[in-house]
């Protein structure tokens, strides 16, 4: 069986590059996205990453964690994924100015086969995105499901 196909999403946000880039890097705007997860990141090439919430016990666990792999604000973000146990993935993100725009790539790569946290990230994507957007343009979000 192949690797899964890499997951790819372009969309544009009515924002400068700097804005967007706050709302992928900022700690705030993680708050509002994840739905109360702390992002724990070491900026630098090498350094970790993790969204940090309340576990089924209410203790502290890592949803997602990974290794910064580039950081070139404010165009360009590359990291490892990685959810709970599973297998590194890579995840790089994109951003180019447009007149009143940004444009937003993301490229979801290197997944090794069978991860099955495949198809939960394929889904939360989108809803990640979308939400994203929305809070940049709006200043609010909405609930992810």
């Amino acid at each position: 069986m192949a690797d899964p196909a890499p997951l790819s999403y372009v969309i544009y946000i009515a924002a400068t590059p700097d804005r967007v880039w706050e709302g992928f890097v900022s700690k705030e705007s993680n708050r509002i996205l994840f739905m109360g997860a702390e992002l724990e990141a070491d900026w630098k090439p090498g350094g970790s990453m993790a969204w940090v919430g309340p576990g089924p016990d209410g203790k502290p666990m890592k949803y997602v964690h990974g290794e910064v792999l580039r950081y070139d604000p404010p165009t360009t973000l590359e990291y490892t994924f990685a959810m709970g146990q599973g297998k590194s993935s890579r995840v790089t993100v994109e951003l180019v100015a447009e007149t009143e725009a940004t444009k937003v790539t993301v490229m979801h790569d290197q997944w090794a086969e069978g991860d099955p946290t495949y198809a939960a990230t394929a889904d939360g994507w989108p809803r990640i995105l979308s939400r994203l957007k929305t809070l940049i343009e709006t200043g609010k979000t909405f609930k992810p499901h």
